[in-house]
């Protein structure tokens, strides 16, 4: 049994590949850092364990001790070994490093299915090494024998037979035509003295003839002669030989003949193999001197350049050709360009972002990585990989403007508001201006929303947005801060008009009704004023001051404006927070939090028919409300901010915690299983105990660890991410799994997969609303199911309230679905589970339940 040495750091592809290696009859070896590689390869030539074969993954460019490690393998103590490269697809680093390098195979990971059989063919030993000393194996070469004495034909026909040669035999030089044009041979011997014509005429025949240049051609006469053997030569042929010799030297210069048709072929093999490896790549490839002059270019190449073949780019400048621009599409001098300097200096360089001209004149974003082009040691030029990064740059600029903006209605969000509030309070402290902060609140949302539909409710938002924008100065700034409620920054403005300019905004929402589905609704918003100039200590006091305004003009009766003063509305203020934290402390002691439980479906079950086969167990995400006095059920946007201002989210969590598991104990004892999704806050997050906690409860109420997942928001996750690290790693040793919520709002949120170790994305809402209408955002959704897929996790689509966008998610491989088309929380684990049983197979609206 062949040992192989296996280096993957990804633990995932590193165990795939070991069952895979394992089942074709492999003994793995595996490792998971190059560290380990190193040091295996430093004893391996002093060990007593034999290596046969190594199987590596090739690494992303920095890995530590991983050059180190593929030069190591170039070196004459390791040249032996085969070596499988499996790779990612567009990988040219490693295409690069094959060409240094015999008993290579590369294989993409897309297959790593194949990688024994590749193994197997690597390890089968050649036939040149197989044979005899001489290292020639004639068996299959074509030879042509002509002849016009029988008895010479039959004779040399019976001795090269024996060594493995397939012969054919002709009387002249006229026959032998007629042969070469019917069959390809890899040697032609004739008989220098023929009827009609001589042999060298055949030999000329062929030497003249584009598609049989290559064929090896010898004269044999029965005749010493200067003349003969200078015209045979002449004629082309490489070898002139004397019947009258042993047939032991006959032989020895017949195989000299076939080395050289079998290097040629080795070579021709060779050869053809780089170009399919170059042909395969889907990157663009192109190499070049130290001048720069294009010596070759793969097909890539060709069509993202825009040619129509290759020969219309060798052997020009590439500078000339196509990367004589800057980026913003001036000409660049050649003793500016970059890439020329590289060539000539024999420079290494990943990933350089420039521009290249296509053939119509058209400028592209790419990609590059130079690699140094050596041969026998001796640089020669270089190996240029490029792809088109148009598409991803267009990706990046989505992603950082959905990192700023509202993908409903388009403004300007949160996030971005308050550093742009924090640049006003700036600067208002250097100058004399007023500015005014207006937070605005729609008072029938909630009722639009409900019972007309959501629909109804996003069309209400984008109105609000679009005549709130249209009373806006150059100088303003307005964003949507989450559900009903936008802010706007109003930029020098008199003190004395202060009540009036924040009334007009109000009058232009409420003058005209809105109108969805035939039917007429008055809307109105409260709106809270805070003023700021350069006494204005924060964005923070400024932020307060306008939100307690609002909560004025609410409690106040609404349809109004409410601008704020320190004198009389610091005890409303106080009054309103020490209400909320009252409230929810009586909450936490009496129970007084109520559990919903929404459903997350898989999209596999979700479809026209039932699928068949076992179902999945039911899966919910535990949502938080609280009752008021009238017996509502309050969203947690309306209590949830002062508990994280008052430190009571650890309370809040536990509680959480302590009813969900023990609504588990009581559907486990109906020996019935279902998941649940619990989230856990900052405070949570970040506290020792947490882990400890929920062991504790599992304990108690005797829950299987894999019933539940935890969910963290990824701004939480990744600002405490140590803490989140180490709560994740402790308590998926009792079998529970991780989500990470709102996946995909930030710009650098790829990067914090290789941080977290979480089984779930749930890719953020505002990019599942977009999705019929934005080609970004269904970009987006399929790169995070791409990436999330590379890397074995899940994903989930919140958010997901019509049937419409169904094929979409399909489209996109996403795993689970989750939103009011797919079903509304209910309250108490109990309601919920046939309702969630219920919608997997059906496509119609969910049955709404009584009033939770």
């Amino acid at each position: 049994m062949t040992s192989v040495l296996l280096a993957e750091s990804s633990t995932t592809r590193r165990r795939a590949i070991s069952a895979v290696l394992s089942g074709a009859g492999f003994s793995v070896h595996a490792l998971s850092s190059f560290e380990e590689v190193h040091a295996f390869l430093e004893r391996m030539p002093r060990s007593s364990s034999e290596i046969g074969a190594v199987a590596v993954g090739w690494p992303d460019y920095g890995e530590p001790k991983a050059d180190e490690i593929f030069d190591m393998l170039t070196r004459d103590a390791f040249e032996h070994l085969p070596v499988l490269v499996l790779a990612d697809s567009n990988s040219p680093g490693a295409v690069n490093w094959m060409m240094k390098r015999p008993r290579v195979a590369l294989l993409n990971w897309g297959d790593y299915n194949e990688a024994g059989e590749a193994l197997n063919k690597l390890l089968r030993p050649s036939r040149r090494e197989s044979h005899d000393s001489d290292g020639t194996d004639p068996t299959g070469l074509r030879v042509l024998l002509v002849d016009d004495s029988a008895t010479v034909r039959l004779a040399f026909q019976k001795l090269l037979s024996k060594q493995g040669y397939q012969v054919e035999i002709a009387s002249s030089v006229e026959e032998a035509r007629k042969k070469i044009v019917e069959l390809t041979f890899d040697i032609v011997v004739t008989d220098y003295f023929m009827p009609n014509e001589n042999g060298p005429e055949l030999i000329r025949t062929i030497k003249s003839t584009p598609a049989l240049r290559s064929t090896i051609c010898a004269v044999i006469t029965g005749t010493y002669s200067d003349q003969v053997i200078n015209d045979s030569l002449a004629s082309g042929a490489i070898e002139c030989m004397f019947k009258s010799e042993s047939k032991e030297l006959f032989l020895a210069r017949l195989h000299s003949l076939a080395r050289m048709v079998i290097d040629r072929k080795a070579v021709d093999a060779e050869r053809r193999r780089l170009e399919g490896i170059l042909a395969s790549v889907g990157d663009g490839v192109y190499g070049v001197d130290r001048t720069g002059i294009i010596q070759f270019v793969n097909p890539a190449a060709v069509d993202l350049l825009g040619y129509a073949s290759a020969p219309d780019l060798v052997g020009f400048s590439a500078y000339e050709k196509f990367h004589h621009a800057f980026e913003n599409g001036a000409p660049m001098p050649r003793t500016a360009c970059f890439l020329s300097q590289c060539y000539q200096n024999g420079s290494q360089v990943p990933n350089w972002q420039t521009l290249f001209i296509t053939a119509a004149r058209r400028p592209i974003p790419v990609e590059c990585t130079v690699f140094p082009m050596n041969v026998d040691g001796v640089r020669q030029g270089s190996v240029i990989a490029f792809r088109d990064v148009s598409a991803r740059r267009v990706l990046e600029e989505e992603l950082r403007w959905q990192a700023s903006h509202d993908s409903l209605t388009k403004l300007n969000n949160r996030a971005f508001f308050e550093s742009q509030l924090e640049q006003e309070v700036t600067r208002l402290k250097r100058t004399d201006q007023t500015s005014l902060l207006l937070f605005i609140d729609v008072d029938r949302f909630k009722y639009i929303n409900d019972t007309a539909g959501h629909s109804a409710g996003d069309q209400l938002l984008i109105e609000v947005s679009a005549r709130l924008k249209s009373r806006l100065r150059q100088s303003d700034h307005l964003a949507r801060m989450g559900g009903d409620e936008y802010a706007i920054i109003l930029r020098n403005v008199t003190s004395s008009d202060i009540d009036s300019i924040a009334d007009e905004f109000r009058r232009a929402l409420t003058g005209t009704s809105f109108v969805y589905a035939g039917k007429s609704y008055r809307i109105t918003v409260s709106i809270g004023v805070a003023r700021m100039d350069r006494l204005t200590e924060s964005p923070a006091e400024a932020m307060a001051n306008a939100d307690i305004a609002c909560y004025i003009a609410k409690n106040g009766g609404r349809n109004q404006t409410h601008v704020f003063s320190p004198e009389s509305d610091e005890r409303a203020a106080m009054d309103k927070e020490l209400g909320w934290s009252s409230r929810l402390e009586e909450a936490i002691r009496s129970d007084g939090f109520v559990l919903s439980y929404q459903p997350i479906v898989p999209l596999s079950d979700f479809a026209s028919q039932p699928v068949s086969g076992q179902r999945l167990e039911p899966y919910f995400e535990v949502l938080l409300r609280l009752r008021d006095t009238h017996g509502q059920l309050l969203a947690p946007d309306a209590f949830l901010p002062t508990a994280e201002r008052f430190g009571m989210m650890q309370e809040i969590d536990r509680w959480v915690i302590h009813n969900a598991f023990k609504a588990l104990r009581e559907i486990n004892r109906q020996g019935r299983r279902v998941r649940l999704s619990i989230n856990l806050s900052a405070q949570s997050l970040i506290n020792p105990a947490t882990a400890g906690f929920v062991t504790d409860k599992l304990v108690e109420f005797d829950v299987d660890g894999r019933q539940v997942v935890f969910e963290i928001t990824e701004s939480r996750a990744v600002s405490n991410l140590e803490a989140a690290r180490s709560l994740i790693g402790h308590l998926r040793t009792l079998g529970c799994q991780f989500a990470l919520d709102d996946f995909g709002v930030g710009f650098s949120t790829f990067s914090h997969l290789k941080h977290l170790d979480v089984d779930y994305l749930k890719i953020d809402g505002s990019f599942i609303q977009g999705l019929l209408e934005d080609k970004i955002d269904q970009a987006v959704v399929k790169a995070i199911t791409g990436i999330a897929h590379s890397v074995g996790k899940r994903t989930i689509a919140e958010f997901v309230d019509r049937p419409q966008i169904l094929p979409l998610l399909r489209e996109c491989q996403v795993d689970y679905l989750q939103g009011y088309f797919i079903g509304e929380p209910q309250v108490g684990l109990e309601r919920a589970l046939p309702f969630a049983q219920q919608e997997a197979g059906n496509t119609e609206p969910p049955i709404k339940l009584a009033a939770m």
